[in-house]
């Protein structure tokens, strides 16, 4: 990997904030590493940095604004930024709430370091992540429900051929490769399809491409 991932860190708890940038320390990936306690600390950050974070970690339940308001604010005013929950917090219809509002990943905090180290990672090149607890909370929330049919002529053969992958975690290049694609038209179709499913990023997609049974999982 070349240029190194700017990171911050928000959680209203010192001394994991502290815990978490030693283990981040380690990653040879990571460079820069800041913290904020709260929602309102880190759009303070933000709008002051000169060069934006790659990834925000944040948390979920934090004094003055939480997660979920915060992520809201950020996905408007800096679309590009992901955002990685790290959370203890394991109900079902937050945390579809929280992929529904843009979050690219969800981990929970007594998950083990090479789990961060792999999240981290999937969220810069596949810009989504979901652990197995994770992806069972998806499939029940929406497999084996009735969705309204998506119409045929939504999606391209190509489109779907793409979205399948996409939802194997094949990141734009092996995509590419694998369909003798350019990644720049690959990158075309999701855009694309991001477009007309109004969902908000790759993560929204593949919750998208479930719910309305478009993928054999």
């Amino acid at each position: 990997m070349g240029k190194k991932l700017k990171i911050v860190i928000t959680d209203d708890h010192v001394l994991f904030r502290k815990g978490l940038r030693a283990l981040l320390s380690d990653f040879s990936f990571i460079g820069e590493i800041k913290e904020a306690g709260n929602g309102v600390e880190l759009l303070q950050l933000l709008s002051e940095e000169t060069t934006l974070p790659d990834i925000i970690l944040l948390d979920i339940k934090m004094p003055e604004m939480d997660g979920l308001v915060t992520t809201e604010k950020v996905k408007s005013l800096y679309p590009d930024i992901k955002i990685l929950i790290l959370s203890m917090h394991d109900d079902e219809h937050l945390i579809l709430h929280m992929i529904e509002k843009g979050v690219n990943g969800y981990l929970f905090k007594n998950s083990d370091p090479e789990d961060v180290e792999n999240a981290i990672l999937d969220v810069l090149h596949k810009e989504f992540y979901f652990d197995d607890n994770i992806a069972q909370i998806i499939y029940r929330a929406y497999l084996g429900k009735i969705q309204k049919p998506v119409p045929n002529s939504m999606f391209s053969e190509r489109e779907i051929e793409i979205l399948e992958m996409i939802c194997r975690e094949y990141t734009n290049s092996e995509i590419a490769e694998k369909l003798y694609l350019s990644p720049r038209t690959v990158e075309g179709h999701r855009k694309n399809m991001l477009a007309k499913t109004g969902v908000k990023n790759v993560a929204g997609l593949v919750i998208y491409a479930i719910k309305n049974k478009l993928v054999r999982v």
